[in-house]
């Protein structure tokens, strides 16, 4: 089998972290490099997967003319993410580029346009996707146990942005951190809106089947002095009904250690029964016409090539199997016209039709 070449350009976002350990842990990957413009952000990764200098770079420019990478994984701020993609793809490479899709729906089509240029691979992930919950959901949806989906109810939101870091290791933040992070700054696209109601759009169109929207309306808080929301709710109306999407950076824990209530998740509702699927949970409860009163379902046990989304890229580049939904332009772009809606909304403080 082919062996890739994997390198990791910006560490805006700690997800960096994880997607470097699924690619050093993947058999058929050289992980050949890795680059910011901060080398301070780069140390642990350096010593977690044996990079030598020759391999650490604070040019990304040099990180792709030297290693000659296959696939670009890419964290920068939300806010970046059409100048990195535009600045990585004259290199040829395929690209995994972190949630959210982009800071505008201009910019994701712009992103789009870039890469379908090159003839490489643009894939957004979505990390929530590898949750076991999630595509044991998706797969009793495409068996037909709860009909049609006509909404999707998503809160998603953790203790907040910086309450841990690369691999979930938990800390607390300073003043001072917080002042210098960009998920605290508007000119940055930072606030729990834009870091997590694209899950809830994505992933909620995904299970919809591609459905598009009517309308969004959509309020938030933004506490004391910060600029940025921790908190918002949004109502997305359907020709079938309405759905609805919340985020909350400041929830009582992490749902990945503890399930916070309201619990961090996705209740899904179709023209035959119900679906509960919590974020991280090792089952998800079921209702259908004949046990209305609902059960339990294990979840499905994670199995290659959909436990992470470097094994998943990789093996689509390889068959030409299909991406998973979210990962793809489309879906993405629905959950992309869903957030900036929103956040017009919360802004204007009224109903907008679904913008692009």
């Amino acid at each position: 089998m082919k062996r890739w070449r994997i390198a990791g350009i910006n560490f805006d976002h700690f997800h960096m972290g994880d997607l470097l350990r699924q690619a050093f842990e993947h058999p058929n990957v050289d992980l050949v490099g890795v680059a910011d413009e901060q080398p301070g952000r780069m140390v642990d990764a350096a010593q977690r997967f044996g990079l030598g200098p020759d391999r650490v770079f604070t040019d990304y420019r040099a990180c792709l003319e030297q290693t000659q990478p296959d696939l670009v994984l890419l964290c920068p701020a939300a806010s970046r993410h059409g100048e990195w993609v535009a600045k990585v793809a004259p290199f040829g490479v395929h690209v995994i580029l972190e949630k959210p899709f982009a800071a505008s729906l201009a910019e994701a089509d712009a992103m789009s346009a870039t890469m379908a240029g090159t003839g490489r691979l643009l894939a957004v992930n979505w990390p929530l996707v590898w949750d076991a919950g999630q595509q044991t959901a998706h797969r009793l949806i495409r068996e037909g146990r709860i009909g049609e989906v006509l909404e999707f109810h998503h809160l998603g939101g953790n203790r907040g942005p910086l309450y841990h870091g690369a691999d979930k290791l938990e800390k607390e933040p300073t003043a001072e951190e917080k002042a210098a992070s960009w998920f605290y700054r508007a000119d940055q696209g930072g606030g729990s809106l834009l870091d997590y109601m694209g899950y809830g759009a994505t992933l909620g169109s995904w299970h919809l089947g591609g459905r598009v929207p009517l309308e969004v309306t959509c309020t938030w808080h933004r506490p004391g002095s910060l600029e940025v929301d921790e908190h918002s709710v949004a109502v997305i109306r359907y020709a079938g009904g309405l759905s609805k999407s919340e985020t909350r950076w400041g929830t009582f824990t992490d749902p990945w250690t503890h399930q916070p209530q309201p619990m961090c998740g996705f209740v899904l509702r179709g023209t035959a029964g119900t679906i509960s699927c919590y974020d991280y949970a090792r089952q998800i409860r079921v209702q259908t016409r004949e046990r209305p009163e609902g059960f339990e379902v294990p979840v499905d046990p994670p199995t290659a090539p959909n436990r992470n989304p470097i094994e998943h890229v990789l093996h689509h580049l390889e068959t030409g199997a299909p991406l998973i939904g979210p990962l793809t332009l489309e879906i993405s772009r629905i959950g992309q016209q869903i957030v900036d809606t929103a956040f017009a909304s919360a802004s204007e403080k009224r109903t907008l039709p679904l913008l692009g």
